[in-house]
């Protein structure tokens, strides 16, 4: 696996704390910065508690998204 440092701007990963998958939005410090899939607010994550996320988990998230939009949740 590519060391999460590694990763590139833009690079969709998994939050292996608590499942979410976010785009990688930069590098503070010793930590990750991780926005959610279509925008909200970023969150910071250790290096060593990420990984690629897959073609479904990609979906997943963009599905979840388009949902909560339809719903009005989100703008």
């Amino acid at each position: 696996m590519t060391h999460p440092m590694d990763l590139p701007i833009g690079a969709y990963v998994v939050d292996t704390r608590n499942g979410r998958v976010g785009r990688v939005m930069g590098y503070e410090g010793p930590y990750v910065q991780l926005r959610p899939y279509g925008g909200g607010r970023e969150w910071d994550c250790a290096p060593e508690a990420i990984r690629t996320a897959t073609s479904a988990e990609r979906l997943r998230a963009a599905t979840a998204y388009a949902n909560a939009r339809s719903r009005g949740e989100v703008p």
